[in-house]
Protein backbone atom coordinates (compact mmCIF):
# COMPACT_ATOMS: atom_id res chain seq x y z
CA UNK A 1 0.00 0.00 0.00
CA UNK A 2 1.40 3.40 -0.71
CA UNK A 3 1.26 6.15 1.98
CA UNK A 4 -0.38 9.49 1.42
CA UNK A 5 0.94 11.46 4.22
CA UNK A 6 -1.23 15.01 4.67
CA UNK A 7 1.96 16.41 6.24
CA UNK A 8 3.81 16.72 3.76
CA UNK A 9 1.04 16.59 0.90
CA UNK A 10 -0.06 19.50 -1.47
CA UNK A 11 -3.41 18.82 -3.25
CA UNK A 12 -3.73 20.39 -6.99
CA UNK A 13 -7.24 21.87 -7.49
CA UNK A 14 -8.58 23.29 -10.86
CA UNK A 15 -9.82 26.70 -9.92
CA UNK A 16 -12.14 26.65 -12.62
CA UNK A 17 -14.22 23.00 -11.43
CA UNK A 18 -13.82 23.84 -7.52
CA UNK A 19 -15.96 27.37 -8.46
CA UNK A 20 -17.84 25.56 -10.60
CA UNK A 21 -18.61 23.22 -7.59
CA UNK A 22 -18.81 25.61 -5.22
CA UNK A 23 -21.58 27.45 -7.06
CA UNK A 24 -23.83 24.75 -7.71
CA UNK A 25 -25.21 24.70 -3.94
CA UNK A 26 -24.65 20.97 -3.72
CA UNK A 27 -22.64 18.74 -1.85
CA UNK A 28 -19.20 17.71 -3.26
CA UNK A 29 -15.50 16.72 -2.42
CA UNK A 30 -11.92 17.00 -3.07
CA UNK A 31 -10.44 13.73 -3.29
CA UNK A 32 -6.23 12.98 -2.61
CA UNK A 33 -5.53 13.55 -6.38
CA UNK A 34 -7.29 16.82 -6.12
CA UNK A 35 -10.72 15.61 -8.20
CA UNK A 36 -13.68 17.19 -7.61
CA UNK A 37 -16.50 14.73 -7.44
CA UNK A 38 -20.51 14.85 -5.85
CA UNK A 39 -22.78 12.79 -3.61
CA UNK A 40 -22.99 10.03 -3.96
CA UNK A 41 -19.05 9.12 -3.42
CA UNK A 42 -18.11 5.88 -4.49
CA UNK A 43 -16.79 3.01 -2.01
CA UNK A 44 -12.59 4.21 -3.57
CA UNK A 45 -13.01 7.70 -2.59
CA UNK A 46 -10.69 9.13 -0.59
CA UNK A 47 -11.66 12.81 1.03
CA UNK A 48 -9.78 16.14 2.00
CA UNK A 49 -13.03 18.04 1.91
CA UNK A 50 -16.17 17.71 1.92
CA UNK A 51 -18.87 20.61 1.91
CA UNK A 52 -21.67 22.49 0.19
CA UNK A 53 -21.14 26.37 -0.12
CA UNK A 54 -24.97 28.03 0.85
CA UNK A 55 -23.67 31.93 -0.30
CA UNK A 56 -25.51 34.23 2.92
CA UNK A 57 -28.28 36.05 1.79
CA UNK A 58 -28.38 40.05 0.50
CA UNK A 59 -29.64 42.71 0.54
CA UNK A 60 -29.40 46.87 0.16
CA UNK A 61 -29.05 46.99 3.88
CA UNK A 62 -26.07 44.13 3.84
CA UNK A 63 -23.92 44.31 1.20
CA UNK A 64 -22.04 41.14 -0.42
CA UNK A 65 -19.14 40.34 1.87
CA UNK A 66 -15.81 39.48 -0.49
CA UNK A 67 -15.83 35.75 -0.37
CA UNK A 68 -12.89 34.43 -0.16
CA UNK A 69 -11.89 30.21 -1.47
CA UNK A 70 -9.83 30.13 1.46
CA UNK A 71 -13.01 31.20 3.73
CA UNK A 72 -15.20 28.43 1.62
CA UNK A 73 -13.40 25.52 2.39
CA UNK A 74 -12.84 26.43 6.32
CA UNK A 75 -9.98 27.82 8.37
CA UNK A 76 -8.28 24.36 9.06
CA UNK A 77 -7.08 24.83 5.36
CA UNK A 78 -3.93 26.48 3.99
CA UNK A 79 -5.10 27.92 0.44
CA UNK A 80 -2.67 29.32 -2.48
CA UNK A 81 -4.40 30.38 -5.61
CA UNK A 82 -1.92 29.90 -8.50
CA UNK A 83 -3.59 31.15 -11.94
CA UNK A 84 -6.12 28.31 -12.77
CA UNK A 85 -4.22 25.79 -9.83
CA UNK A 86 -5.35 26.02 -6.27
CA UNK A 87 -2.87 23.93 -3.64
CA UNK A 88 -4.20 23.08 -0.61
CA UNK A 89 -2.67 21.71 2.60
CA UNK A 90 -5.14 19.89 4.55
CA UNK A 91 -3.52 18.09 7.47
CA UNK A 92 -4.52 20.60 9.82
CA UNK A 93 -8.51 19.34 9.46
CA UNK A 94 -7.91 15.85 10.06
CA UNK A 95 -10.69 14.86 12.72
CA UNK A 96 -13.47 16.45 10.23
CA UNK A 97 -11.30 14.29 7.16
CA UNK A 98 -11.56 11.10 9.56
CA UNK A 99 -15.41 11.59 10.07
CA UNK A 100 -15.45 12.26 6.21
CA UNK A 101 -13.59 8.93 5.42
CA UNK A 102 -13.99 6.21 7.97
CA UNK A 103 -17.36 4.50 6.93
CA UNK A 104 -15.74 3.74 3.41
CA UNK A 105 -12.07 2.83 5.04
CA UNK A 106 -11.00 -1.15 4.61
CA UNK A 107 -9.96 0.00 8.72
CA UNK A 108 -9.73 2.38 11.19
CA UNK A 109 -6.15 2.93 12.54
CA UNK A 110 -6.84 6.36 14.08
CA UNK A 111 -7.49 5.78 18.13
CA UNK A 112 -5.08 5.11 20.79
CA UNK A 113 -6.72 1.52 20.49
CA UNK A 114 -5.47 0.79 17.07
CA UNK A 115 -6.93 -1.22 14.50
CA UNK A 116 -10.09 -3.31 15.91
CA UNK A 117 -11.75 -4.57 12.99
CA UNK A 118 -11.86 -4.55 9.37
CA UNK A 119 -14.99 -3.32 7.65
CA UNK A 120 -15.30 -6.07 4.75
CA UNK A 121 -16.56 -8.72 6.33
CA UNK A 122 -14.67 -11.80 5.44
CA UNK A 123 -11.82 -10.22 6.20
CA UNK A 124 -13.14 -9.72 9.54
CA UNK A 125 -13.66 -13.36 9.79
CA UNK A 126 -10.83 -13.79 9.35
CA UNK A 127 -9.36 -11.33 11.90
CA UNK A 128 -12.00 -12.12 14.80
CA UNK A 129 -10.65 -16.18 14.03
CA UNK A 130 -7.10 -15.54 14.08
CA UNK A 131 -7.29 -13.45 17.47
CA UNK A 132 -7.26 -16.87 19.07
CA UNK A 133 -4.08 -17.79 18.17
CA UNK A 134 -2.73 -14.02 19.70
CA UNK A 135 -2.30 -13.46 15.86
CA UNK A 136 -3.66 -9.59 16.37
CA UNK A 137 -5.19 -7.10 13.91
CA UNK A 138 -1.98 -4.96 13.84
CA UNK A 139 0.09 -7.92 12.70
CA UNK A 140 -2.35 -8.64 9.60
CA UNK A 141 -2.42 -5.06 8.77
CA UNK A 142 1.40 -5.07 8.43
CA UNK A 143 0.86 -7.90 5.91
CA UNK A 144 -2.11 -5.93 4.34
CA UNK A 145 0.06 -2.61 3.97
CA UNK A 146 3.09 -4.85 2.84
CA UNK A 147 1.27 -6.98 0.26
CA UNK A 148 -1.58 -5.78 -0.88
CA UNK A 149 -2.87 -2.61 -3.24
CA UNK A 150 -4.17 0.22 -1.72
CA UNK A 151 -3.67 3.96 0.27
CA UNK A 152 -3.01 4.38 3.61
CA UNK A 153 -4.17 8.07 4.15
CA UNK A 154 -2.86 9.78 7.47
CA UNK A 155 -0.91 12.12 9.23
CA UNK A 156 2.26 10.87 10.45
CA UNK A 157 5.29 13.06 11.96
CA UNK A 158 8.60 11.84 13.92
CA UNK A 159 9.16 14.72 16.74
CA UNK A 160 6.81 14.32 18.66
CA UNK A 161 6.00 10.84 17.02
CA UNK A 162 2.58 11.13 16.29
CA UNK A 163 0.69 8.79 13.87
CA UNK A 164 -3.14 8.14 12.91
CA UNK A 165 -4.36 6.80 9.82
CA UNK A 166 -6.98 5.14 7.77
CA UNK A 167 -6.43 1.84 5.39
CA UNK A 168 -8.36 2.04 2.06
CA UNK A 169 -7.64 -0.61 0.06
CA UNK A 170 -7.98 -1.64 -3.77
CA UNK A 171 -9.23 -5.17 -3.52
CA UNK A 172 -10.93 -6.96 -0.85
CA UNK A 173 -11.27 -10.32 -2.16
CA UNK A 174 -7.48 -10.60 -2.97
CA UNK A 175 -6.67 -8.73 0.70
CA UNK A 176 -8.66 -11.03 1.84
CA UNK A 177 -7.20 -14.16 -0.02
CA UNK A 178 -3.60 -13.14 1.37
CA UNK A 179 -4.76 -12.53 4.82
CA UNK A 180 -6.16 -16.22 4.64
CA UNK A 181 -3.56 -17.67 3.83
CA UNK A 182 -1.17 -15.73 6.35
CA UNK A 183 -3.42 -17.10 8.90
CA UNK A 184 -3.12 -20.67 7.84
CA UNK A 185 0.64 -20.77 7.66
CA UNK A 186 1.62 -19.07 10.60
CA UNK A 187 -1.70 -21.47 12.69
CA UNK A 188 -0.44 -24.36 11.27
CA UNK A 189 3.18 -23.97 12.31
CA UNK A 190 1.79 -22.92 16.12
CA UNK A 191 -0.19 -25.99 16.05
CA UNK A 192 2.77 -28.33 15.03
CA UNK A 193 5.61 -26.43 17.37
CA UNK A 194 3.86 -24.35 19.88
CA UNK A 195 3.14 -26.34 23.26
CA UNK A 196 0.14 -23.40 24.27
CA UNK A 197 -1.54 -24.86 20.87
CA UNK A 198 -0.74 -29.42 20.80
CA UNK A 199 -4.03 -29.64 19.08
CA UNK A 200 -5.47 -32.36 21.66
CA UNK A 201 -5.21 -29.24 24.11
CA UNK A 202 -6.56 -27.11 22.13
CA UNK A 203 -10.12 -25.14 23.55
CA UNK A 204 -13.63 -25.16 21.48
CA UNK A 205 -12.82 -21.42 19.83
CA UNK A 206 -9.47 -22.08 19.14
CA UNK A 207 -10.53 -25.83 17.51
CA UNK A 208 -13.66 -23.55 15.76
CA UNK A 209 -10.71 -20.93 14.65
CA UNK A 210 -8.35 -24.13 13.45
CA UNK A 211 -11.56 -25.66 11.50
CA UNK A 212 -12.13 -22.04 9.39
CA UNK A 213 -8.49 -22.29 8.25
CA UNK A 214 -9.14 -25.66 7.14
CA UNK A 215 -6.48 -27.26 9.93
CA UNK A 216 -9.01 -29.67 11.79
Amino acid sequence: MKKFNLFNEIITVNKSKLLEAINSQNTFGINITGNICYEPFTNNEILIYEGQHIPAPTSALTPPINVTLESILGKNYQVVEDDERVLIKAFSNWQEIIGWNTQRASYDDTTADGVAEFSYRDMEDIGWHATEFDISYRELVEVLEEKCEGTMICIEQEEPYQFSGLGFLSDNNHAKDILYTYCQIKIKKLIQEDSDFKKETLSNDEKEAAQFFKLL
